[in-house]
């Protein structure tokens, strides 16, 4: 699925961005991307070691990063030197998708219309907001809301009081009621007494043959993108934060909350009330046992519980000594 607008931006060259730095070269920057989707003209941003293989090979042009961390880029990256990298981000962002921050009511939504979807079926009072896309056979229950630009596929089923926004939508989707995609993440940066809210620009990305339970949130990318797999399925009341990577053929059961940017490999299989910590790499075929905590990354093939999650036989050897 293809990038897809859903922010006004503004352009700016780099040095109106940095207007106390000065610069090799002036020219205007075409987006913020992460470090491994960055390309020439870009903006990318490096504030952890974890990411030390991404930043070694990086496109962008510039990057705003610390002076520990500068070293890591190639030679044709130039390194924006500051104190803070995620509160310069968060200015930055805030210059360039003025809009970003705050999730602001789509003032373009209307009353669906079965001229303009004549292959789609709407219950009573959907509002769909201007350019949304919606394939042929899909169905929406009532009182639901798709915004602006948002693109579902064929033969998809949207429960009622649904809410879609910033969001690319495969085929065969299903959607239970009370499910809230693509808003806001929650990212901040503690400034005094004020918090700076970090804009999320990215999108939630839904590919085919999904199935997502009633009361589900999922929360779109902040740089990057919240993705789900194709075939994989989630409980009620999961909560997916931004920039969160969910492979194929994955079994999440209910009230299951992952942190921001962890990456779940295919067929991970999650019990209920589980928590996956931010940051984190679960493999491929991994089990993960219900109210358990994950709090490291989890190499293929792994079955884990408890909190924290620890291999499964140790977890029984341990309750097994504790009971005796």
């Amino acid at each position: 699925m293809k990038e897809k607008v859903f922010f006004e931006k503004k352009i700016y060259t780099i040095d109106k961005l940095f207007p106390k730095k000065i610069f090799k070269q002036k020219i205007k920057i075409l987006s913020i991307k992460t470090l491994a989707k960055s390309k020439k003209d870009d903006l990318t941003f490096y504030d952890s070691k974890k990411y030390f293989t991404h930043a070694t090979s990086t496109k962008a042009s510039f990057c705003i990063t610390s002076s520990s961390l500068a070293k890591d880029l190639p030679s044709n990256v130039e390194p924006i030197i500051v104190k803070n990298v995620l509160f310069e981000l968060a200015i930055v962002l805030k210059k360039i998708y003025p809009l970003a921050d705050i999730d602001y009511p789509d003032l373009t939504l209307k009353k669906a219309n079965n001229n303009l979807f004549k292959s789609v079926k709407f219950g009573n009072n959907v509002l769909i907001g201007k350019n949304a896309k919606l394939g042929v056979g899909t169905i929406v229950g009532a009182n639901s809301i798709i915004e602006h630009d948002v693109v579902i596929g064929k033969n998809c089923i949207i429960g009622s009081n649904v809410i879609i926004k910033n969001s690319i939508i495969g085929d065969r989707v299903v959607l239970q009621d009370n499910c809230k995609i693509g808003q806001k993440g929650f990212g901040f940066i503690p400034n005094k007494n004020k918090n700076i809210k970090i804009p999320h620009i990215g999108q939630v990305i839904i590919n085919d043959d999904v199935e997502i339970a009633s009361g589900c949130t999922i929360d779109r990318g902040s740089v990057d993108d919240t993705i789900i797999g194709s075939n994989s399925y989630l409980d009620n009341q999961v909560h997916i934060a931004h920039n969160v990577k969910i492979g194929s053929n994955c079994m999440i059961a209910g009230q299951v909350g992952f942190a921001g940017s962890s990456i779940i490999g295919d067929n991970v299989s999650i019990g209920g009330q589980a928590g996956i910590s931010g940051h984190l790499n679960i493999g491929n075929n991994v089990k993960i046992g219900g109210g358990s905590g994950v709090v490291k990354d989890i190499d293929n093939n792994q079955v884990v519980m408890g909190y924290p999650a620890i291999p499964f036989k140790d977890f029984i050897k341990k309750n097994k000594k504790n009971n005796e």
